[in-house]
């Protein structure tokens, strides 16, 4: 296999909304990968140090999702626009029916996706972040410090959110910050992540919320009918792990794993044990 660098696997796609960003590694059957949020996150970002395992059994599609600075932005909200836009990368590629990893907010996009468009979703896995707070405070300590960092950002606020998405805090390296730093700090991604994640953001939504006669995603997953595998890291500080109590006994074919000392990124934290409870689930055969 080629060395999956940066440069190997970057593509583009034009549409009529505007180039989509991705990252293509493996052959076999498509295995869509969606990231999270935050200052500086990007697909790659999120992936590129498990993409050369699944690419070995996967044709691994890594979306870079507008409104992150990576694809050409849309207007509106960028996860309300997100859904939309992975059946549109899809559609793009002729791809009728995939698999789904999706990291925190990514998992909520698969999620919803998966809602809407059932028979396009074989099997769905998640990392943290799908379902709501039972017993923890909500939002949870790493929303919390992501926006006061949005509100005001700062190199030390950058720091200290960063330390909240993980459980050892020696995987905060100074590269680490510096690489979040330049993309988040951006003019365009930085006004990306006030429209998402800033305090104005988070009071907006909430009384829009309230005004809605749509029921939030998590009420909905009993209709979930994608094949389920939660992941979530037990220490984690963004999206603690009652949260996962919601789906694992609501979506009907569900299973839930939780890895111990880890924080939010399950796929760095835990990166072999994760890589082989994903590969298990993705590959198991189907039941009679």
């Amino acid at each position: 296999m080629t060395e999956l660098s940066y440069e190997s696997t970057a593509r583009e796609l034009v549409t009529d909304q505007g180039v989509l960003r991705y990252h293509e590694a493996g052959d076999g059957p498509p295995l869509l990968m969606l990231h999270g949020s935050g200052p500086g996150v990007t697909g790659w970002r999120n992936y590129r140090g498990n993409l050369a395992t699944f690419a070995k059994h996967f044709r691994c599609l890594v979306l870079e999702l507008p409104g992150f600075g990576v694809s050409d932005p849309l207007d509106g909200h960028p996860m309300v626009t997100a859904p939309a836009t992975v059946g549109r990368f899809l559609d793009a590629l002729d791809l009728r029916r995939v698999d789904v990893v999706g990291n925190s907010m990514g998992g909520i996009v698969g999620t919803q996706f998966a809602l809407r468009n059932p028979d396009r979703v074989r099997r769905l896995v998640t990392i943290g972040g799908i379902g709501r707070n039972l017993h923890s405070p909500g939002p949870g300590e790493g929303i919390r410090l992501l926006t006061e960092f949005t509100d005001n950002p700062t190199r030390d606020g950058l720091v200290r959110w960063l330390r909240s998405m993980v459980y050892d805090p020696a995987l905060v390296t100074d590269e680490l910050v510096e690489e979040r730093w330049q993309l988040g700090t951006d003019p365009q991604a930085l006004a990306n992540a006030q429209s998402v994640y800033g305090s104005a953001a988070f009071a907006a939504r909430a009384a829009a919320a309230a005004k809605s006669d749509e029921p939030p995603y998590w009420a909905m997953l009993h209709k979930l009918r994608a094949k389920t595998l939660i992941t979530w890291g037990r220490d984690d500080r963004v999206s603690p792990v009652d949260m996962s109590i919601v789906p694992m006994r609501t979506i009907p074919d569900v299973e839930l794993h939780v890895f111990p000392n880890c924080g939010h990124w399950v796929m760095i934290e835990r990166k072999s044990a994760w890589e082989s409870a994903v590969l298990a689930f993705l590959t198991r055969k189907e039941s009679a």
